[in-house]
């Protein structure tokens, strides 16, 4: 079986659904293989956004300071009943193209998987300033990838297609948010959904193949 998940590195709903994904694969009896393709939520995002995050989603969704920290504090609880400990308050904010670029580039090595979950895992626990090439360079060895190679290949133009063929990709099968999850270009699931309906998906999955 085939699942392509779109997702963006800075969505904080798109970490918790991989981490509840994740958890309804665990007592899955076949093998899944699955995609990590390129979403930007903010294409035209500066590589470092200015202020704070809470500020930033003040702005993009015209709510108030206390409305933003109220929707940080609803995901955050989220996080955590997953084991996940978001530090939002904390969060830089920037453009992820680089980022997705990055886990195309560990995907041609067969570390996409772990270079997704470390990249996130940075951002959202760890103020990984998404945005700033030696920043994500700097991650690089604890997924297999040498520092020097990661700065390299940011410095040049290698899998800007594959990102944008990702996109084109998404507006194929009607993406319009993350994360969304693709089984066998059959059947889809949109947002982070619960571990239950997960697994129901992929035994549907299953049995429609």
């Amino acid at each position: 079986m085939q699942v392509e998940i779109w997702s963006d590195i800075i969505c904080p709903w798109c970490y918790i659904g991989k981490k509840r994904f994740e958890s309804a694969l665990v007592n899955f009896p076949e093998r899944v293989h699955v995609i990590w393709r390129s979403f930007e939520l903010d294409p035209d995002a500066p590589r470092q956004h200015p202020g704070t995050l809470l500020e930033m989603l003040a702005r993009k969704y015209a709510v108030s300071l206390q409305q933003a920290a109220e929707m940080n504090a609803r995901v955050t609880r989220a996080a955590s009943e997953i084991g996940l400990e978001y530090r939002l308050s904390d969060a830089r904010p920037g453009n992820t193209f680089d980022a997705h670029r990055l886990i195309h580039f560990a995907t041609s090595r067969q570390l996409g998987d772990q270079a997704t979950e470390r990249i996130m895992q940075a951002y959202f626990c760890e103020a990984l300033a998404v945005g700033e090439r030696t920043a994500l360079a700097r991650l690089a060895p604890e997924f297999g990838i040498k520092e020097s190679d990661v700065l390299s290949m940011l410095e040049s133009n290698a899998y800007s297609d594959e990102v944008r063929a990702d996109e084109a990709r998404a507006s194929k099968f009607a993406v319009t948010g993350v994360p969304f999850f693709l089984f066998d270009e059959k059947a889809s699931i949109s947002g982070a959904q619960s571990v239950e309906i997960f697994s129901a998906a992929l035994q549907q999955a299953r049995s429609d193949s």
